[in-house]
């Protein structure tokens, strides 16, 4: 029975580890793409262990690719200690390998740049990694670059991982700025803006989610309405106005971003004294979402 049930689990955690691996792979790849493609051939380093390997590269000739894998050896030993463990170690060290052996690897059948163009090749730069990052997130680890770092910074002090992230970044596009003039430097913080927004893009998908939270003393009326014209479930409660020390029902519920209008109307029809605030949400699991 012991037997039966060990395999059964080593079968989920093969039928989950595979799609894992599969998005750490593609991000890798992509990564490695947009390295060779976008980012060394213009010297724009938008921070981390890639902007640091750039910048060695040009004052050492080393290969970008054995550089990073250098690089990233102490954070793996970081990680390994204050993140994870082998779980950590494993997938990380997957990623780090496959991006940093890929950069060195298709450099040779990559064509050297698409565009000679610095804003292109910044945006597009951010663009395309932020869409390796957000792959590499959903397979459930990320490079063993500064961000281990920024994250054991946080565990031990408590300040804010993007703040810790942006400052060791920022480090390195600074020295960037030295080595290669500060409109390079302009260029990487482009990219690196870019990038963050396109890796919260993939990670978390498009905001399709809106939350409405609706201020009525027609609850009944206002709720009835939305559940039997839309089909929406509708929550309450009891709150106080501080201004007119009167109380008043609060509705709240979670619908599709082309459903606005019509919440916003039929709210209006069944209560027209009622104030509505839309909001937006990332993500609704769980209950019925119209």
């Amino acid at each position: 029975m012991r037997q039966k049930f060990k395999k059964l689990k080593t079968k989920i955690n093969l039928r989950k580890a595979v799609p894992d691996y599969l998005l750490l792979t593609i991000g890798s790849i992509i990564l490695a793409i947009n390295f060779d493609v976008f980012l060394a051939p213009h010297n724009i380093a938008p921070g981390g262990t890639s902007g640091s390997a750039i910048i060695i590269n040009k004052f050492t000739g080393w290969l970008p690719g054995i550089t990073m894998l250098i690089l990233t050896i102490p954070m793996l030993i970081i990680g390994f200690y204050y993140l994870g463990r082998f779980r950590f170690l494993i997938r990380s060290s997957y990623v780090t390998v496959l991006y940093s052996l890929g950069i060195d690897l298709m450099a040779k059948y990559l064509p050297p740049a698409i565009t000679d163009d610095l804003l292109l090749n910044a945006l597009y730069g951010g663009i395309l990694g932020g869409i390796g990052i957000g792959f590499i997130y959903r397979g459930g680890t990320s490079p063993a670059g500064t961000s281990v770092i920024s994250r054991v910074i946080n565990l031990k002090t408590g300040i804010p991982n993007s703040q810790v992230y942006m400052l060791i970044d920022g480090s390195v596009i600074l020295v960037a700025g030295l080595v290669f003039g500060w409109e390079m430097a302009l260029y990487a913080f482009v990219t690196l803006f870019i990038w963050g927004l396109v890796a919260d893009y993939v990670l978390e998908g498009p905001s399709v989610v809106r939350t409405a939270l609706i201020v009525t003393d027609e609850p009944e009326s206002v709720s009835q309405a939305l559940l039997n014209r839309m089909g929406i479930g509708v929550t309450s409660w009891t709150g106080k106005g501080m201004y007119t020390h009167t109380e008043h029902t609060t509705l709240f519920c979670a619908l599709k971003r082309p459903d606005v209008k019509i919440l916003t109307s039929i709210v209006k029809e069944a209560d027209p004294r009622s104030f509505v605030v839309i909001s937006q949400g990332h993500q609704a699991m769980g209950g019925r979402l119209r």
